[in-house]
């Protein structure tokens, strides 16, 4: 108890007191994310201002030799990121980094003499998984918010799943998670005075990839250690599969998340946000008494959060038919007006 409190105090102050000065810093060498073909807002905003939740993370998960293990897909992810916003990088440049860093994590991670023989499956397993919802995480950061307040929810479960089968590592890490994401929320949401840009996002990202490994090597059910994140992987992986197979460029920058439709169709980043975390409270909560059910009762829960997660898909595509419909109707009805 004494370190969880050491840790969410030690990320609160860090990551209150450090944004400011990241914002002025930003906005003086004017590092800002200019509004593209891709982008939800409209004006030139300051981009980057996740390096100080990175910091606080890595800060509050260096005081406890358990959760060390975190910092390392922290600063590793977070450094690519900061990279791209204040240089760029090419797609094969970026890429091998990531690969390199996911490497490097992994082998933190999974430690041969723990996993034994599995060790060989579970290395290049999770080496790949930090890589992609890394980059998962990346490209669903596009709503004010968004990506913090989704932070926030990962954070809170995997800590109430730590909690609740006796793993303190996963307690800790969630808890300062939330804080860290909770002191940036205020900068962000709304009208955002800053974007987290690929330093948050990259770091957030494989930090809460490198919790799933952990919780996965801890024991803990499939479902509560993906529901969390299930709908950023749904989204960006339905996009993907369904650019690839309208022969579109999947890496150039786009409008087809089901978060970005959404808002086209007239919902605000706000209410966008609110509905993502709703769907990923629901599925997280089912994941985490998943576990105790029985082998009938878990399927239905788990073809549920399946069905939750195709709604969220079709949602868009919905409310666009739904008002389409709606614009026609006075001029299908002013035309048998005129008929009669």
């Amino acid at each position: 108890m004494h370190v969880l409190l050491t840790g969410s105090i030690i990320a609160g102050v860090i990551g209150v007191c450090l944004q400011p000065v990241v914002v002025r810093v930003l906005v003086r060498r004017s590092i800002l994310d200019i509004p593209n073909e891709r982008s939800s807002h409209t004006v030139p905003t300051p981009r980057g201002g996740g390096i100080a939740i990175v910091m606080a993370l890595v800060a509050a998960l260096s005081i406890d030799e358990t959760t060390r293990v975190f910092v390392v897909p922290l600063l590793l992810f977070g450094g690519i990121g900061l990279l791209e916003d204040l240089r760029g990088a090419s797609i094969p440049v970026r890429l091998s980094l990531q690969c390199g860093a996911g490497v490097v994590a992994a082998a933190a991670l999974t430690v041969p003499g723990h996993l034994g023989p599995a060790w060989t499956v579970v290395f290049p397993l999770a080496t790949l998984w930090l890589v992609g919802y890394a980059n998962v995480f990346n490209f669903m950061d596009g709503l004010n918010g968004m990506s913090a307040a989704n932070a926030i929810l990962s954070g809170g479960v995997y800590a109430t799943a730590g909690w609740i089968h006796g793993v303190p590592v996963l307690t800790l890490v969630g808890v300062v998670t939330v804080v860290a994401a909770a002191t940036f929320l205020p900068w962000n949401a709304g009208q955002a005075k800053v974007f987290p840009g690929d330093v948050g996002a990259y770091g957030l990202g494989a930090l809460l990839a490198a919790v799933a490994v952990y919780a996965l090597m801890a024991g803990l059910a499939l479902e509560a250690v993906l529901a969390p994140l299930a709908l950023y992987l749904t989204d960006t992986g339905c996009t993907l599969v369904r650019r690839v197979y309208r022969s579109e460029r999947w890496y150039a920058p786009h409008r087809s998340h089901a978060f970005q439709r959404l808002t086209d169709v007239g919902w605000s980043h706000q209410a966008v946000t609110a509905t993502t975390v709703a769907v990923g409270a629901v599925l997280s909560a089912a994941g985490l008494v998943a576990e105790g059910l029985p082998v009938t009762a878990r399927l239905a829960t788990d073809a549920a959060g399946v069905l939750l997660l195709i709604a969220y898909m079709a949602l868009p595509t919905l409310l666009a038919r739904r008002r389409a419909a709606c614009r026609r109707l006075p001029g299908l009805q002013k035309e048998n007006w005129t008929r009669a």
